[in-house]
């Protein structure tokens, strides 16, 4: 957690259900900024989604706030049929009037930390293939494109793959 005490430091701590609305709000903003031609008319109840998130009991969602105010949401736990040693990346979003302003590197390092803690050594996530913010922020991070899953010529997706760093003895 990131906290020196000022009102507007960043603090990065667990999901609450009490987060569950503006969590899914954020995640709208956020999503809406990478399809070219505006977000697609989309039924999902993204509360509902949030919420089975929050309350999953083998998975985490990180809140980064500052000011008491959520900026940024971060989503993992294990991917079914995978290594009992990686861990999957499912939504990692900043809200946009927050980008560029260490927001999601911060976020993105608390994850680390929980997955080297969780004895977590690969981690995998799904980028949209329109996503360039999203897919250069990664590439800063570490991630890779996953060799075992190359995207398809009309896929949406492409797999990273990310190999968490050991804590030193």
């Amino acid at each position: 957690m990131i906290d020196d005490h000022r009102s507007d430091a960043l603090v990065i701590r667990d999901a609450r259900t009490a987060d569950i609305e503006a969590i899914a709000g954020l995640h709208v903003r956020a999503r809406a900024t990478y399809y070219p031609d505006g977000l697609p008319d989309d039924d999902h109840d993204w509360g509902a989604a949030w919420r089975a998130a929050v309350e999953r009991p083998d998975g985490q969602v990180l809140c980064a706030e500052r000011g008491g105010r959520l900026i940024g949401i971060a989503s993992f736990r294990p991917p079914e049929g995978a290594a009992p040693d990686t861990v999957k990346l499912f939504q990692f979003h900043v809200d946009p009037a927050h980008w560029r302003a260490g927001v999601g590197t911060a976020l993105h390092a608390a994850c680390v930390e929980r997955w080297r803690a969780g004895g977590r050594r690969t981690a995998v996530l799904d980028v949209h293939v329109d996503n360039r913010r999203a897919q250069a922020f990664y590439a800063r991070q570490g991630w890779l494109p996953d060799p075992a899953n190359p995207p398809a010529p009309d896929a949406h997706h492409l797999d990273l793959r990310y190999a968490v760093p050991v804590a030193r003895e």
